[in-house]
Parts: structure tokens; sequence; C-alpha cells
């Protein structure tokens, strides 16, 4: 392929301030060099490796990032001990270098011509990259120490990689505040949702040995895949489930802290979930589509995802301690505990949050010096110590944009509006290619960052909520990278200030939203029950000392009373999960609770949980009390009977009719709108009539004897 040299602006980033440091070698240029040609309108970077013979001719490659040109070959016209003169052959224009070598053997720099272009260049011997990170981090240790007190964080894991070598990994503070353990390079912590690059690499894999097709309709490999609208449900593809554009919103709630369902249930429940756009229309981040994504690389090996996770990927990167849940890190000895931030601004140890039912979109554990395999074999566009694990244009694909977002550019933090890839948010940092992702689970915040073209990565994770994480990994990149420094901890503290005043002051003007002075229209008793919806599952309301509370996913929320109907989930629940969420409950026509509505998605329509009718009345043994026959003023004689764990009524000359319980404790006639039956019992609790509300009146009968 032929490749057309271009002579554009490009940003340099050369670490030319690092005192050099003389290697020696079979000739004076064998090694690593980094450079750039000078152009009228800046710098265009580039980077050559030489390497000689037995009998010390020279050869070698070049790269240049910003051309996405990857080692092309050099061809080496004349050496001496003080120049070199080398071309780039099959390029037009036939650019050519001519550079004297400096007396201390670590520069070269000389004349660059292509066509009629006359510029000069220079290339500078690269350092060792542990050299390289430890001179640019000089002090850079007490900056972490004192985020951390700044921040009110427990404890912080960084690790470095620098071209393929971990040139850094280290701890700071506790992973274990109670007891005063330290945060080391090798604790364990849930990395939240960057496990999701892992889940699309993985497919990415099995797509490259023609198990998938990211182009082909889901419904080939998951048959019985199905969303709420049919037509996205047949154009749906496994790219667009790792990418964001599903047309689903998140719908976070129906798997958090869910234990009690599989993977494959909560796929079944999607058909009830709204959609709030057309397939690709719009990027709405979904953990949902990820879990369903793992579920597909595990069918697509007939095994589970986290066994083909296990062979695919963290066995051959050497990730043995890495694991699949929380339950597994908490056996480890060394693992780091969860913490959050009180009102008292206190430190306070939370429990774990379980999230295997979600795990394929952020459930892995790991620790800073296990990621740093992870970072290496990104840096290596798909490889680990040589051997090939994924072809680099098939890494190259997971790491390109494939999804606009909706974020703008954030100019105060020089980054560029953020692209999506596959598990990658995909961005330009300070005129800098990055790829990254955060993840975020109750008491973990971690950040994995790529910068591909300057061979950089960086993970850095710490035990409670807070973005210290982002800013300490981007702060050490801009250190090694040479850009010029800026406070991002800084900055962000005042940001956070900021932030808690206008909460304050926001929490304070919450109440003015609530209409004094009202009552719940009916006694506290009839709200509670089981609330059901065929996507979120069952919402239970109790009766609970004189106040309700409620119970969804295992959290219980005690409810104040709000205003008329609505009430507002409590401060004092132990988990805060629904702290502040409003229920309103509704009535049917008859005037009984019937429903209760909750926002669930803020991007999506209120979730509307249909109250359950009392569940003795489909309970086969207490409907026997109801059968026998009833007869009413005109002497027509109604018989009851029960099949199953219905009831059925049948009249003379109509046809026997099923009756439906209802959460009015009456039956609903079926394919008989308004009608219903009712049954009356005596002072002993023995039922002695029934009551047929109709339309057009209310009619009793008496029960017989048997």
């Amino acid at each position: 392929m032929n490749h057309h040299f271009r002579i554009e602006l490009f940003t340099v980033c050369c670490l030319w301030l690092l005192s050099p440091i003389p290697i020696f070698a079979e000739s004076p240029y064998d090694g690593h060099w980094q450079g750039a040609i000078e152009l009228p309108t800046g710098s265009l970077e580039f980077d050559v490796d030489f390497i000689s013979d037995a009998a010390g001719k020279v050869d070698g490659d070049i790269s240049i990032p910003v051309q996405n040109l990857q080692d092309l070959d050099l061809n080496v016209l004349e050496q001496s001990d003080d120049g070199l003169r080398f071309r780039i052959p099959g390029i037009p224009g036939d650019p050519r270098f001519d550079g004297t070598l400096s007396a201390d053997g670590n520069r070269l720099t000389g004349a660059f011509n292509q066509g009629q272009a006359a510029l000069t260049f220079v290339l500078s011997r690269a350092l060792d990259p542990g050299l390289e990170v430890e001179s640019a981090l000089v002090g850079f240790e007490d900056l972490v120490h004192k985020a951390i007190a700044d921040f009110n964080v427990p404890g912080l894991g960084l690790a470095i990689v620098r071209g393929d070598q971990v040139v850094y990994a280290e701890g700071f503070g506790h992973r274990d505040l109670e007891r005063k353990l330290p945060m080391t390079a090798d604790t364990l912590f849930a990395i939240g949702s960057t496990t999701k690059g892992m889940t699309s690499t993985v497919l990415a894999m099995q797509a490259e040995e023609g198990l998938l097709d990211w182009e082909e309709p889901l419904v080939r490999y998951l048959p019985s895949f199905r969303l709420a609208d049919p037509m996205i449900t047949a154009r749906l593809t496994a790219r667009d489930l790792v990418t964001h554009r599903s047309g689903m919103s998140r719908h976070d709630l129906l798997w958090y802290n869910n234990n009690q369902l599989s993977r494959r249930q909560v796929i079944e429940r999607f058909p009830h979930l709204e959609l709030t756009a057309d397939l690709r229309q719009r990027f709405q981040y979904n953990n949902l589509m990820y879990m369903t994504a793992g579920h597909l690389s595990g069918q697509l090996d007939g095994t589970t995802w986290e066994e083909t996770m296990r062979r695919r990927l963290f066995k051959p990167l050497g990730m043995q301690r890495t694991n699949f849940s929380v339950v597994t890190s908490q056996k480890d000895p060394n693992h780091a505990l969860p913490y959050r931030e009180n009102e008292d601004n206190k430190l306070e140890r939370i429990p774990f949050r379980n999230i295997d039912l979600i795990g394929p979109a952020g459930s892995v554990n790991s620790s800073v010096r296990e990621m740093a395999q992870w970072l290496r074999f990104n840096l290596a566009e798909g490889s680990i110590d040589g051997k090939s694990l994924l072809s680099a244009v098939a890494l190259k694909d997971v790491h390109s944009p494939h999804m606009t977002t909706e974020a703008p550019p954030f100019e105060e933090t020089q980054i560029s509006q953020i692209a999506y890839g596959m598990g990658w948010s995909v961005e330009t940092y300070r005129g800098l290619r990055r790829l990254r992702h955060n993840g975020g689970i109750d008491g973990f915040i971690t950040t994995v960052m790529l910068f591909p073209d300057h061979d950089l990565g960086l993970v850095a994770f710490n035990n409670r909520g807070s973005g210290l994480a982002m800013l300490i990994a981007q702060m050490a990149g801009d250190r090694i990278l040479g850009l010029e420094s800026i406070d991002w901890t800084g900055q962000a503290l005042a940001q956070q200030q900021q932030q808690q005043a206008a909460d304050a002051e926001a929490k304070a003007d919450s109440e003015t939203a609530r209409i004094a002075d009202t009552q719940p229209s009916h006694a506290l008793a009839e709200y509670a029950g089981f609330y059901h919806h065929p996507g979120y599952g069952d919402l239970h309301v109790e009766l609970v000392a004189d106040s309700l509370s409620w119970t969804y996913n295992g959290i219980v929320t005690p409810l104040e009373h709000w205003h008329y109907d609505v009430w507002n989930g409590s401060k004092e629940a132990v988990d805060p999960t629904w702290e502040g969420t409003k229920v309103q409950f509704r009535t049917d026509l008859d005037g009984f609770i019937a429903e209760a509505v909750v926002i669930m998605d803020a991007s999506a329509s209120p979730v509307v949980f249909g109250k359950r009718p009392n569940p003795l009345l489909s309970d086969a043994e207490h409907l026997q009390r109801y059968r026998g026959k009833y007869q009413g003023p005109t002497g027509q004689v109604a018989t009851v009977a029960v099949e199953g764990t219905q009831l059925t009524v049948e009249l003379p000359g109509q046809p026997r009719y099923t009756l439906e319980p209802q959460v009015s404790g009456r039956f609903a006639i079926e394919g008989l709108s308004g009608f219903s039956v009712g049954f009356e019992d005596d002072a002993d609790g023995n039922v002695q009539g029934i009551v047929f509300h109709q339309p057009n009146g209310v009619f009793r009968s008496e029960r017989l004897a048997d």
C-alpha cells in the first residue's frame, strides 16, 4: 500500500528537559528515538527505531502517529560515527533525513527534504521508560498524599504503563481505615464500568474467529431476544449493544441490588421496558445492554461470560487474582473496603454492593498491578509479551468512535466532544488522542486512561465516591507527556465546594414544593400490599408502626407522607438509594388504592406498578369457602364453583363466567366491563351471600344450604 506522506501541524510532547542518559549499543544509533520536523505551522512529531546487525549496519523503521503511519521501513543511505542519512522508500517526494549526531550521542539534528520542501528535524534518544516516569513524577507522591486528605478519601491506587513496561504501581492511604491497613498496588478493588471495554474486547475476539458478525441482527444469535419495538428488535446488532445506541434508556433500578434473577430472566423483561429513542438515534448509556452483550459472549462459547473472560482474557494476561464478584474479593486477604462521606463529612464504611447480575457491565474486581496488564495489552495493539490475542485491526475497531454523545466539549478542561467506541470514550485531551473509561459502584471509583499515540496507559482507583482517581491519573499523565502543569485537584476542590453549597440550598428549597396540611385519602392499611410491573417486578408496601415502608430489590425504605397521596423516601433509610424518591398512589374507578407510580428512570416515563389482589383470592384451598349456590330475590340461583385457582359463576340461561381477583377484594367478571362480584361474611366469618355490582345497581343473593 502506498502511503502519501503529509506535512501537518502536530503538537510536540517530547521530554527535552530530562537529562540525557547515554546508551551503548552495536552502533551509536541503536534504540528508540523521538522527535519532530519543524513546519511553518508547528511541529510534526515522529519516532524512529534503529537497530544494527552483527556487522554494525544500521536498519530501522519510522512511525508518524498523527498521519496514522506505523513502523514504515527506512532505507539507511549513509552512516558514520557522527552522522546518518536515511529515507522513507515508496513515499511520493522521496522524503530524506540528513542528520548530525551530537557529541554525547543522544541527539540527531539536520535537514529534512521532501520534494521542494526543505525543513529541519530533531531526534532525541528516548529515555528508559522507567527512568523517564521516575524523573517526571519527582514530588508527585507528596501531591497524592495531600489530595487524599483534601478530598477525604481513605485510599488510592495508581499504576502506569509506558511502552510495554509497567513503570509504576503504588498504593496510598488505607484500604481499611478501622484496622489501618494500607492500600497497595495489589489491593483488590471493584473496577465498575471499566469492565465494559473487556467485555467488548472478548466479543471482538469471537468476531475475529467467525463466531459473531458485528453487523448481523442480534436475534440470529439470541433468537428469543425482544424489545418493546419489533422493528428495533429486528435490526439491533451486537455492535449496538456495546455502543449505547439501542434506543433504550438506562432502567438501572431494575438490576440494582437485584440478586434474585438470572441474566436470561432480566432479558425476558425487556419487552416491558420503555424505549425512548429509535435505534442509533441517540447515545443512551445502558448497563442492561452490556449485560446482554456478556450473556451473548458466553452463549457463543457455550459457557458463561465469566468463563469466557477468564479463558480468553484474564488467564493470557496473567490477571490471576482478578475476579467477577465482591463476594470473591472479600475472601482475598488484600481487598479494599468501600466508604462514603456522611452529613458530618466523616468517612463511614458501607456494605459491599453485589452487582453480579449486571457483571459484564461492571462487576470485575482487580488490582492496579493486574490492571496494568490490561493496559499493556491495549497499548501493544492486542498482544501481550509478544503473543497476539486480537489483531491490531480488530482492536482498533474497539477503540474507534462509533457513536456521538451529547456531551459538549469541555473547554475549561481542554477535552473535545466525547465519542464512544466499544467500551471506551474516545476524545482529544489537550491536543492528544485519549481513550478513557470511568467506573463507579457504591464506595469505589476507577478510571482507566490510554494515550495510544504516546504508549502511555494509566489506571487509578479510590475507595470512596470521589472523582479523585481520574484527577490523579490525569495529572500524572500531564507530567509524563511534558504538558504544562494544571492544578486539576485545586480546580475540582473549588467546584466541589460550590456544588456542596448549591446542593444544600436546593435541599432546603425542596420543602417549598410540598403542599402543607394535607392528608392521605385512605387509611394507611389500604396502601399496603404487593404492586407489580412486568418489567420492574414487585414493589412491596407495608404498614410498620403506623407508617408506610416499601421494599424493592431487597432495599427497605421508610416512607414519610409528603402531601395528598404522595409519599417520600425517608433519609432515615439504612440504604439511601431511594432517599427523596416520590411514590404516588392512585385509585381505581371504585375508589380503591390500585397503583403506585414511581420515577425509576429520569429519562423515561414514570413506572406504574399495579396493586396485586390478595394472594388468598388465587389460593385453591381458600377459594373453597365461596363455592356453592346463591339465590336472589326473584328466585334466580347463581352457582359458584372452583376451577384450579379461579372461581367461576354460572347463571341460568347464561354462559359460565370466570372471576378475576381485584384489589378491592371483589372478583371482576371476565368479559363484562363494569361487572364484579363480592362476597359477604357473617359475624363468625362464614360466607353468607354474594353481591353482584353492575352498572345498573347492586344485587344481593343469599347462600343456600349445601
